[in-house]
């Protein structure tokens, strides 16, 4: 009888009083003050307060009952299709919106009401991947700042091919210890694009050698990732290689001469399709032909795979008698044998200058290391 009356009432009430009205009824439901069938009568009343003229009852109804677990869809789901300040507070909060209902709202409504879906307590990680493919940059800051949204590896990998090119974006992603190699190695080509898109950069030092750098430092960062990629996610970053066109001799050799025989062994099997278990006994025990054939069947040219062969065997030498395996070791035994033999002349030019440019690199890195420590040993 008491909401009958209520519902006489609100029919000539002024504003103000239905505001307060439907506040207290939105709060007596919450906090479960109501019989049985008392609450079902309430349930009638605030489904009528949903086509109250003034928005601002509907608004005090919504922040009302928003968070409550137990409020029927049916007024909800309204609520949250209302004028946006009555829709962010069902939508910020309620837990009655399914993922489905949020991925909805998210695709249907403004980037406001995605940044309100983006800032949401336990965000999951289909509604994530929905921020993170429709939405610009501000909602997806604010999703990647929601230390309570849940990721997947393909999400992360979309934000940074999506909107890699945006500093905020691309920082905060780079800051991720959870960022996949691949969307990593991405976001490090978008900063070496961006750097050599400068115009004062290209003025200094010319297109051509711009580019030059830019590529050398992508694929030093890369062989640096390949390093401490873990086991499963080395695969994934040689297919992201692969399909980007970095999978080249020159970029074999560099990771072969710095020690990442397993992602050397993955991008062989890669480019192959030679079983792994095939590829990795007979890099480290087949004999040089079986090596060769193997490494042509991976794209890499006669002129090449005696050079790569030699470095592999210089690699089992090292690993075998127990020392580190770095470029030095390596890359300087290659060079030697680069400048003592007829060969040297047929190779390619670019796998000979690297392999000259990692023995210098790692000389000068030598040195610094020498440096660094006779300074804490004179301290």
């Amino acid at each position: 009888m008491i909401i009958q009356a209520f519902l006489r009432w609100v029919e000539t009430a002024k504003t103000g009083d239905r505001i307060r009205a439907a506040s207290a009824l939105g709060r007596a439901y919450v906090k479960d003050e109501m019989h049985t069938l008392d609450r079902h009568a309430a349930e009638m009343a605030m489904t009528f307060l949903l086509d109250d003229p003034s928005p601002k009852v509907r608004l005090s109804l919504a922040e009302a009952i928003g968070a409550c677990s137990v409020v029927p869809r049916s007024i909800i789901l309204p609520l949250a299709e209302d004028q946006p300040e009555i829709a962010y507070a069902v939508i910020s909060c309620s837990p009655v919106l399914t993922d489905a209902d949020l991925v909805d709202l998210a695709a249907r409504g403004s980037h406001e009401t995605r940044a309100v879906i983006a800032a949401r307590q336990g965000m999951s990680r289909p509604v994530a991947a929905a921020i993170a493919e429709i939405g610009g940059e501000e909602e997806v800051l604010i999703l990647l700042e929601n230390e309570q949204a849940q990721f997947s590896r393909r999400t992360l990998k979309r934000l940074s091919e999506r909107l890699g090119h945006l500093w905020s974006i691309r920082n905060n992603l780079l800051d991720r210890p959870d960022l996949p190699a691949d969307a990593r190695h991405t976001l490090v080509e978008k900063v070496g694009n961006a750097l050599a898109g400068f115009s004062l950069v290209q003025a200094a030092i010319g297109d051509r050698r711009v580019e030059r750098i830019t590529r050398e430092a992508c694929d030093r960062a890369a062989v640096s990732m390949a390093g401490s990629a873990s086991a499963e996610e080395v695969p994934a970053l040689v297919e992201h290689l692969r399909a980007s066109a970095r999978l080249t001799p020159a970029f074999l050799m560099h990771a072969l001469c710095s020690g990442k025989i397993d992602f050397f062994a993955a991008s062989i099997v890669n480019l192959s399709g030679v079983p792994e278990k095939r590829v990795r006994a007979i890099l480290a025990d087949g004999r040089i032909p079986a090596i060769r054939a193997l490494l042509e069947s991976a794209g890499l040219g006669r002129d090449v795979s005696n050079l790569f062969a030699d470095a592999m065997l210089m690699w089992r030498k090292e690993n075998r008698s127990g020392s580190a395996i770095v470029a030095a070791s390596i890359s300087a035994m290659l060079l030697q044998k680069l400048q003592t033999t007829s060969t040297a002349g047929d190779l390619s030019g670019g796998i000979a200058d690297l392999v000259e440019k990692l023995t210098i690199a790692e000389q000068r890195q030598t040195a610094r290391d020498y440096a660094l420590t006779a300074a804490r040993e004179a301290a």
